[in-house]
């Protein structure tokens, strides 16, 4: 038996019930080499109906008898996770996401790079790969999310030591999006002396479908922000190797926005037109940006002019209000465990 084969680990899947999970468990199930351990469905729906997962069980196959399934009450990914955490009892717990499908070999190839994995390193990532389109440009959503395949430490297939996420209390529940708690937790990881570094495993992330308004909706990132700022300090974007966005941008172009308004209504018309005028530069800009590298359908520039104009308020709104909710919140080693 080889050293690789002695791995032992638990898979944990948070999950809302989409379509994708049955998929993603099939492709777990049909994957070569050893078998976890055991396997924790957590889902985090408000209010789920019993034995509402029982379908995308079944395609489990031999491995249905290890598996559980647990309910963390609708508070987002990180509880999720951390539900699923205290459940297991292995040395190692790989965090897949339920719209994920892991490739052939991904049991062999998770248990070499756990094997691998010297005493000091903490995590383990794997390869992500996006598919996109071939006879087109990709959409403004498909190119977002090809961007996790150059992201760091993302938990769509992240394997950690039990010791080491214990060591730091796993995920910080305060984080109730998918987004930031990932990077978060490294952080907090690499900051207890501990490695994270790249394995050799691939999963496949599909591009899941999605309305226009998509982009509007993911700018409640920008609160999460906020509390990674108060978390780590003002060089987190640096330490996490994470895209600083265009908050910055969204802040002048609102502020430019609301100016000329004000001014308006102040009888100061120069001063509205020069405001209004820096409004509509910078709105411009931002859609000319996302709408140049993009199929540019009559349908795709629609939606990419239009959530042009009300992704900057938005931005601001999430980021001024998670400044303000997350305003008391320590940095993370001053309450460190």
């Amino acid at each position: 038996m080889n050293t690789a084969a002695r791995v032992s680990y638990a898979v944990v899947v948070p999950t809302l019930a989409r379509d994708t999970l049955a998929d993603c468990l099939a492709a777990l199930a049909a994957a070569h080499g050893p078998r976890p351990e055991e396997i924790v469905l957590v889902d985090d729906r408000p209010d789920p109906e019993p034995g509402a997962l029982e379908h995308a069980l079944t395609v489990l196959g031999d491995l249905r008898a290890r598996t559980a399934v647990l309910t963390s009450g609708g508070r987002g990914p990180a509880a999720a996770r951390n539900t699923g955490l205290r459940a297991v009892t292995a040395p190692w717990v790989a965090f897949l996401d339920d719209d994920v499908q892991v490739g052939p070999h991904w049991c062999d190839q998770l248990t070499e790079d756990l094997a691998e994995a010297s005493r000091d390193t903490a995590a383990v990532q794997g390869v992500i790969a996006v598919p996109l389109p071939g006879e087109r440009r990709p959409t403004d959503w498909e190119r977002n999310t090809a961007g996790l395949a150059r992201a760091r430490w993302i938990t769509a297939d992240m394997a950690y030591r039990t010791e080491a996420l214990k060591q730091v209390a796993g995920f910080d529940e305060r984080f109730r999006r998918a987004f930031r708690e990932d990077a978060d937790l490294a952080l907090r990881v690499l900051d207890a002396g501990w490695r994270i570094r790249q394995g050799r495993r691939t999963t496949r992330h599909p591009v899941r479908p999605a309305d226009r308004w998509v982009s509007l909706r993911a700018q409640r990132g920008n609160a999460d922000d906020a509390l990674m700022l108060r978390l780590h300090g003002p060089d987190w974007w640096h330490r996490a190797v994470a895209p600083r966005g265009r908050i910055r941008t969204h802040l002048a172009v609102t502020a430019a926005g609301a100016a000329a308004c004000a001014l308006a209504t102040a009888g100061r018309p120069r001063l509205a037109a020069l405001a209004a005028f820096g409004w509509a530069a910078g709105t411009a800009e931002f859609a000319r940006t996302r709408i140049a590298p993009g199929p540019r359908t009559r349908d795709e520039v629609t939606t990419m002019a239009v959530t042009s104009v009300l992704i900057p308020p938005a931005a601001t709104w999430h980021w001024i209000g998670g400044r303000w909710r997350h305003r008391s919140a320590p940095a993370w080693q001053e309450v460190a465990p």
